[in-house]
């Protein structure tokens, strides 16, 4: 693609403002997804009695979509991404309003909507735009102290924190109290109301403990696995021994098929067997380099509001990865976490996408 300096054109402006580098990344993530799905997919459709390539050609029409929706998104001005983000926040909180009342139950857990046919999950839309309107008021808590940005960042966090527990989805509730605790910290707020809310998080940790029985039940089996245990995350970390260094090669692990959730959460498992600890590091450093690199940018923005909300994003992408290949090495409890791009699912596809597409509008160049 080549255009003028003299072209004043709103897609010329975008080719000389975007962060080349940035995006070529996640549309490497994004190509990346593509593959190892054909990996993992195909066993997971034949047990659950559909065609073998169900899950591969949806991934293939999602991954369509979010990148297309990722570049769309990556055309706003700082202004246009706040609002767009306002009013996505708007909708996934009706959304989750609708789910505590109406949501199909999963698994002893309300999280999806049904419309025309398919399964929606609001808590995956509400991150970026969450993010994004968090650190917009926590921003104008510092510059504007006649706003009331600090405890409205507050009550918004305490709002969606509610609906999350409520659902429950306690993995989801940490992630966002991880990334929104940081962004506290970061925009200088005072030091004493950091240590409230770390003392309020390892409370939070300790009463979903005694009050969930699943978490207590994960937590549990992490500590103290039994003996010949076979859970998902026991079967997970044998396909690392069983692919080794270079893997046993496409389409020949066996693990998957003992995995109900190869093609989703425990992807990175599939991807372990099948090409190796080489293919999940390089995986590693791609998530690794996008993060680094909007921080870098954000490092580089003057605007308060614009810096942390590319911290927001980038920590969100980041610690979502983190939770998910966390679980799969057996560093973490099971969370229900998915791997952003190369995990199956919809909804998770076409947040990702809003998510870093707002990251790529955020970090774009403009005019001192």
């Amino acid at each position: 693609m080549s255009f003028s300096r003299e072209d004043r054109s709103r897609l010329a402006g975008w080719w000389f403002t975007i962060d080349h580098v940035l995006l070529i990344a996640i549309l490497i993530l994004v190509g990346a997804g593509l593959v190892f799905s054909l990996a993992a997919s195909p066993s997971v459709a034949l047990k659950k009695g559909l065609p073998a390539y169900y899950f591969v050609e949806r991934h293939v029409i999602f991954s369509a979509l979010g990148a297309l929706l990722l570049v769309m998104i990556s055309f706003f001005t700082t202004r246009e991404t706040r609002r767009v983000a306002l009013g996505l926040l708007i909708v996934a909180l009706v959304g989750l309003a609708a789910v505590s009342i109406t949501g199909k139950e999963i698994n002893g857990a309300r999280r999806w909507l049904s419309l025309a046919g398919h399964s929606l999950q609001p808590s995956e839309f509400l991150k970026p735009a969450f993010v994004v309107i968090s650190a917009w008021l926590l921003a104008e808590a510092r510059t504007r102290p006649e706003m009331p940005g600090l405890w409205l960042a507050v009550g918004l966090y305490a709002l969606v924190a509610t609906f999350l527990v409520l659902q429950p989805d306690v993995g989801q509730t940490l992630l966002l109290s991880i990334v929104w605790g940081a962004l506290f910290f970061v925009s200088g707020q005072p030091l004493i109301y950091a240590a409230a809310i770390v003392l309020f998080g390892i409370a939070a940790i300790l009463g979903a403990y005694m009050t969930f029985p699943h978490v207590e039940s994960r937590i549990d089996r992490f500590l103290d696995p039994a003996p010949g245990d076979h859970s998902q995350v026991d079967r997970a970390l044998q396909s690392f021994t069983q692919g080794g260094f270079f893997g046993r090669g496409p389409g020949e692990g066996t693990i998957k098929t003992s995995l109900p959730d190869a093609h989703t959460d425990f992807i990175f498992a599939v991807i372990a067997e099948e090409y190796g600890a080489i293919a999940c590091l390089a995986i590693v450093l791609l998530f690794g380099f996008i993060v680094l690199r909007a921080l870098y940018r954000a490092g580089q923005e003057p605007d308060p509001a614009v810096k942390l909300g590319i911290i927001g994003l980038a920590l969100v992408f980041g610690f979502q990865a983190l939770f998910n290949m966390g679980v799969n090495v057996g560093l973490l409890p099971a969370k229900g976490i998915t791997l952003p791009y190369l995990s199956a699912g919809g909804s998770s596809t076409l947040a990702i996408s809003i998510t870093l597409g707002m990251l790529l509008a955020l970090t774009r160049r403009r005019a001192a």
